[in-house]
């Protein structure tokens, strides 16, 4: 198995995360890559038309993309319990996958528009809804904070990821003093040997 792979990508990390909880991410060969926003990967391109990142290439070399299908992949080729079969139960976690996502989408618009777009073309009220979007994510994961603890699962791992990257690239909004309680979840689940492995860098 093979992954087109970026140490700081969030959705590169939930694939790794869930890697490393299903005991296989030694399985998986990092390919490395220049996927960019804007000058897209002509070799991702090959086998991903949006040329970003995560994709990955099964065993048999399917080609897989994007983050939340090659997690849920890997834990159903793995035997693992990461997604919930069916019922309420499996919609909840979907759901918590797609908060966090969400809060992943609106951190990285915000990203590119401070970092990639000209200065002169900048938009402020793009930037500060973006950062609207992210604060509400943070809030209603605060919302569900007390049903967090003592799960591993595809909501907590997104969650996590998600929370994550506010520290890795959002470290001044200081989303701590805003959700107390899921600061409390983040710093015990943060330490879990899946995080540590797969924390950003670069």
């Amino acid at each position: 198995m093979k992954i087109f792979f970026s140490t700081s990508s969030p959705y590169v990390r939930k694939c790794m995360a869930v890697a490393h909880e299903l005991g296989i991410a030694d399985r998986i060969e990092k390919l490395p890559n220049a996927a960019h926003a804007i000058n897209r990967d002509a070799n991702i391109v090959k086998s991903n038309p949006t040329g970003q990142v995560p994709t990955f290439f099964c065993g048999d070399g399917t080609v897989l993309f994007d983050s939340v299908v090659i997690c849920e992949y890997l834990d159903a080729t793995f035997g693992g319990k990461l997604f919930p079969k069916s019922g309420r139960e499996r919609w909840a976690r979907l759901t918590e996958h797609a908060a966090a996502d969400g809060i992943l989408g609106a951190a990285l618009l915000a990203r590119y528009e401070a970092t990639l777009r000209p200065e002169t073309l900048r938009w402020p009220d793009w930037s500060s809804s973006q950062l609207k979007k992210i604060r509400s994510g943070v809030e209603w994961v605060e919302g569900i904070a007390e049903s967090l603890p003592d799960r591993v699962d595809i909501g907590t791992l997104a969650i996590g990821c998600a929370l994550g990257y506010l520290d890795f690239r959002f470290s001044d909004m200081n989303w701590r003093s805003q959700a107390p309680k899921a600061a409390d979840w983040f710093a015990g689940f943060s330490q879990r040997a899946a995080m540590t492995a797969t924390a950003p860098r670069g």
